[in-house]
């Protein structure tokens, strides 16, 4: 048995590589299932971010290009996918490597504290569909308490930090005050409504959200209004 990680993050693969293996909320039961179906593989969590798509899994053997052949078919794409734009990881190093994401140490942004949550909630719907066992419990269990630890013992969480978080910042030291600002919000993801939110604070005159469904447009609209 094995640890393996395999994925594609904001360093290794452009935008529209990322985009064409990133899993929506709706998709993850079917593809954790999925994956978990795949001979060899005993444990499986799947953590889809717009920065990376990684899989966290507990192997028999080496499974590697099997999960690589799985990622990059499942979503039956069009966008061709080189050996290139995937990491990997096995046993020790895939336990750092983890342990490194969870305390925002591999994020776009040093330190920022929504990856944690990310992972959270991927163990939660790994978990309720069964795909994952005693040891990737010990070592997410683990994972969390770490990255606990490290946000109260050291200085990385003292300061808000987030893209989201970033983006305003560096829009007030541009327009200086943003009560007569108009802002364009472009997609209505996790990141968006972090930014939203955050120029609500900074009392921005006008957000226009711009997103492929207008539904989701129009709820984030009402969730910062």
């Amino acid at each position: 048995m094995q640890w393996l990680v395999l994925g594609v993050n904001h360093i290794s693969a452009p935008v529209a590589i990322r985009e064409g293996l990133a899993f929506s909320a709706a998709q993850l039961p079917e593809a954790l299932i999925s994956c978990r179906a795949l001979a060899g593989v005993n444990e499986v969590v799947i953590v889809s971010t717009c920065n990376r798509t990684e899989l966290y899994a507990y192997v028999e053997g080496d499974k590697l290009a099997v999960l690589q052949q799985w990622l990059a078919t499942f979503h039956r794409s069009t966008v061709t996918f080189e050996s290139q734009h995937f990491y990997h990881y096995r046993d020790a190093e895939a336990i750092q490597h983890i342990l490194r994401v969870a305390c925002g140490l591999d994020s776009m942004v040093l330190g920022e504290p929504q990856i944690l949550g990310q992972i959270k909630t991927a163990y939660q719907v790994a978990k309720s569909q069964q795909v994952i066992g005693k040891a990737l419990e010990r070592l997410l269990q683990h994972t969390f308490t770490v990255a606990k630890q490290v946000r109260t013992d050291t200085e990385i969480g003292s300061n808000p930090v987030s893209v989201a978080f970033a983006a305003v910042s560096l829009s007030k030291q541009i327009f200086s005050d943003l009560k007569s600002a108009t802002a364009l919000l472009i997609g209505a993801g996790d990141t968006i409504e972090l930014a939203a939110k955050h120029l609500r604070d900074n009392q921005v005159a006008k957000m226009i959200i711009a997103n492929r469904t207008v539904q989701r447009a129009h709820d984030l609209a009402q969730t910062v209004s």
